[in-house]
């Protein structure tokens, strides 16, 4: 007997969905680190000016370097030292889908209590990406 013969659907569902978002963010990341690494992505900041720039403050070094705050990273996505950011985007969101699977499932089974629970993690997670919440900016 499979163990997933013995777990109730929604865990199945959630536990698949959530094991290939993050197959596909650790691809990502090891893909974006090898075109990096591999000169395939021309970086943001050019390697040699890295050591000038590591003991700048935040402030500074974002101004120095043109760099963007907050999403702005998307565009800067096709360069090396930002794709990397791609990968840590999709394992951060990756437990949204399933959330969405569960819930519908939840839904379906009458289970209001668990979607609702569902519905406000998502929720939550989607305020904590949009950056709102972020302090002192």
């Amino acid at each position: 007997m499979d163990v997933k013969d013995t777990l109730p659907e929604e865990a199945v569902r959630y536990a698949t969905l959530l094991e290939w978002g993050t197959r596909a963010g650790l691809a990502l990341l090891f893909l974006s680190f090898i075109a990096y690494v591999g000169g395939l992505l021309a970086p943001h900041v050019p390697l040699e000016q890295l050591p000038q720039l590591w003991n700048q403050p935040v402030d500074e070094y974002l101004r120095r370097t043109q760099s963007p705050q907050g999403w702005g990273w998307l565009a800067l996505a096709a360069r090396g030292d930002f794709s990397n950011l791609v990968g840590i985007a999709v394992l951060a969101s990756c437990s949204i889908p399933p959330l969405l699977a569960v819930l519908a499932l939840f839904r379906r089974q009458g289970a209001r209590a668990y979607a609702i629970i569902c519905g406000l993690e998502i929720l939550v997670l989607l305020l904590a990406a949009s950056g709102w919440l972020s302090a002192g900016h």
